[in-house]
């Protein structure tokens, strides 16, 4: 059996009772992310360094602030933080601007500010925060140790709650509450954990998966076939969010807030897409087993060293992105029974996939691997790819036959390219794709 899980939107019916608390709590996430994001901008000027999430929590569990919230809800603000962060500073784009102060001004008829509020960000609970009430229809949710004014029979909020017919919340794992500003109302968002039934694996052939910032992922099939899945749509919101949230300036409140959670919402849509659409092509094509690149070839150069990401400096984040991917990845195609392996990425850009010569000077271009010994020219990314498939650095991979022999090299120089659309997911390079945020 296969657990995944599910996520149920539902109304707040007793809105009228627990929107204070509600209102409070949220007001606290956004205090919390502007204490750890003045952290992390102070250690970053001092170390050129930002710390990812786990040094924000030993740095802040004793702060004031970080008590405002359940110990699990404060620590998903500051994943959201990092996840901020990474989005930041992968971006093309030298008019971005770091992640903001969540804060909201308020002024008077001549344009003079009265008072300063934090929006309402959306906040987590997790299991320990939760007891859920399945009869009912009810939730309690833990109070902030800053909020527990009352007996201690009131140190939870208890929110009722209903969803579309013929959806039953069972094995609760997660509990979001969300504030939408159009409606000026709290909602939640509820995870459920179910478990299906593991089927066998599509085939026994091997998908190698080389992942990038040009090309997001770039995979190669043993069918002699090869896909790329150019990250164009995250550039695109790169350019796109940061100056709509810069317009918002520094009394963005809302607005601001919106635009992250928005700019955040698209990210994940993104991965769950090209995991989506790789899991598919795998079945299409029989493959059991899938080898993904291990990301420390994206943190770290051969020397072990950070790499160096450009004028924002070395930051600890450097594969948040495909951490989070990979793990998207793993789950879907588990769902198919397809088996996920993280192979060593060592040498596989340099190395030609066809006759195994290695030569740091055969990458002539970005995009463009020229083998002096094949005479031959294909694309980098897949070259990468099907050297992870071959899984070269393993020598007793069962996976991986011999290099060499007489093989077809065409599908090495012109592989399928897939773009994101909006409406329709991935869709062939040929077709029309909307580029629109």
């Amino acid at each position: 059996m296969l657990d995944i899980h599910r996520t149920h939107k539902a109304k707040i019916c007793n809105h009228s009772q627990v929107a204070d608390s509600l209102d409070r709590h949220g007001w606290s996430a956004s205090k919390l992310w502007n204490v750890a994001n003045y952290h992390s901008r102070d250690v970053w000027e001092e170390t050129g360094e930002i710390p990812d999430h786990e040094e924000l929590k030993d740095e802040l569990k004793t702060h004031p602030k970080y008590k405002g919230l359940h110990s699990q809800s404060s620590q998903r603000v500051l994943e959201e933080l990092a996840e901020a962060f990474n989005s930041w500073y992968s971006s093309d784009d030298d008019r971005d601007n770091p992640p903001g102060y969540r804060k909201e001004n308020y002024y008077d008829d001549q344009g003079r500010r009265v008072h300063e509020e934090h929006p309402r960000s959306t906040v987590t609970w997790k299991q320990n925060g939760i007891k859920h009430d399945t009869k009912n229809n009810r939730v309690r949710l833990s109070k902030g140790a800053n909020h527990k004014e009352h007996p201690k029979a009131w140190e939870y909020i208890l929110v009722e709650y209903e969803t579309r017919p013929g959806v039953t919340i069972e094995n609760l794992q997660q509990v979001r509450a969300v504030y939408d500003s159009a409606t000026e109302r709290w909602e939640l968002h509820l995870v459920c954990k179910d478990e299906i039934e593991t089927p066998d694996a599509p085939g026994t052939e091997t998908a190698g998966i080389d992942l990038g910032i040009s090309n997001f992922a770039a995979v190669a099939y043993s069918t002699e076939d090869a896909d790329l899945y150019p990250g164009n749509r995250l550039k695109q919101d790169g350019y796109y969010f940061p100056k709509e949230i810069a317009n918002c300036g520094n009394s963005g409140g809302d607005e601001a807030t919106r635009l992250h959670h928005k700019w955040s919402e698209r990210r994940t849509h993104f991965f769950h897409s090209v995991a989506k659409h790789i899991v598919e092509r795998c079945v299409e094509k029989g493959v059991g087993r899938i080898n993904v690149g291990d990301l420390e070839g994206v943190r770290e150069d051969e020397d072990g060293e950070s790499k160096n990401w450009g004028r924002h400096g070395n930051l600890d984040l450097h594969g948040w992105a495909f951490d989070r991917f990979s793990l998207i990845l793993e789950y879907k195609a588990k769902v198919e029974g397809i088996e996920v392996v993280e192979v060593s990425e060592r040498d596989t850009s340099k190395t030609c996939c066809v006759c195994g010569r290695e030569d740091d000077s055969q990458r002539v271009e970005r995009g463009l691997y020229v083998c002096e010994s094949c005479d031959v020219a294909f694309n980098a990314d897949v070259n990468g790819a099907e050297n992870i498939r071959l899984d070269i650095n393993e020598s007793n991979s069962e996976s991986a036959p011999s290099l060499g022999g007489d093989r077809s090299t065409g599908w090495l120089a012109q592989p399928g390219v897939y773009l994101h659309d909006l409406s329709r997911g991935f869709q062939p390079r040929t077709e029309v794709v909307d580029s629109k945020p």
